[in-house]
């Protein structure tokens, strides 16, 4: 499987996000591996909170977040999903499958030996949470769930979603620091802005 990686210097000086970066490799499931980004912060002993991002977010997303939680005595996991973030970005669109996205994840899960987790997650890091969960339901204890959706096979997903698939995989030019920008309450600066344009040059 062909990728590209993010360059270090894209995330330099980033508003709010000190974090020190960690990665492992995954099993691509095509021959290869993966490079996948995480942050890990807090007491290494302590119950992990497994934070996952949606799209087209990556771990930044979270950075108000881990404070309070590491704050609390929590350890915490923030992985970038494959193609976000300082992971590997596949080359071609027929490299992401829901399949994928999940073994790829649960590969982490594994690799990190998290137990007890609380899972917080949002948009697609909840149809993949949620499917961690259903597949290894003896890691998991608690769940904080925000919108998402899980995905059964016995029902079409909702015209909203189907309207965001259209935009996502239509538009000439994707840009997620604009996106980002749209869905948010409170103003974006523009320090925030290129933080989540910062793992697509372009």
């Amino acid at each position: 499987m062909q990728y590209l990686r993010t360059p270090d210097t894209r995330f330099e000086n980033l508003a709010d996000y000190a974090f020190a970066p960690n990665y492992l490799t995954v099993d691509d499931t095509a021959g290869g591996q993966l490079r996948v980004h995480y942050l890990d912060e807090g007491p290494r002993g302590a119950d992990p909170v497994l934070v996952m991002h949606g799209e087209p977010t990556w771990s930044y997303l979270y950075r108000h977040m881990i404070p309070v939680f590491t704050g609390a005595g929590h350890r915490v996991i923030a992985p970038d999903l494959v193609g976000f973030g300082r992971s590997d970005k596949p080359t071609q669109r027929t490299d992401y499958t829901y399949q994928r996205h999940v073994d790829w994840m649960a590969d982490v899960l594994r690799q990190l030996d998290l137990r007890n987790i609380t899972l917080v997650c949002q948009d697609w890091g909840g149809l993949l949470g949620l499917r961690l969960l259903a597949l290894m339901p003896d890691r998991f204890a608690r769940l904080v769930v925000a919108n998402t959706a899980l995905p059964t096979g016995d029902r079409p997903m909702s015209a909203a979603f189907e309207s965001w698939r259209t935009y996502s995989q239509d538009v000439p030019e994707f840009r997620a620091g604009r996106i980002v920008y749209g869905g948010t309450v409170s103003r974006l600066t523009d320090a925030e802005v290129a933080a989540s344009d910062a793992p697509f040059p372009d």
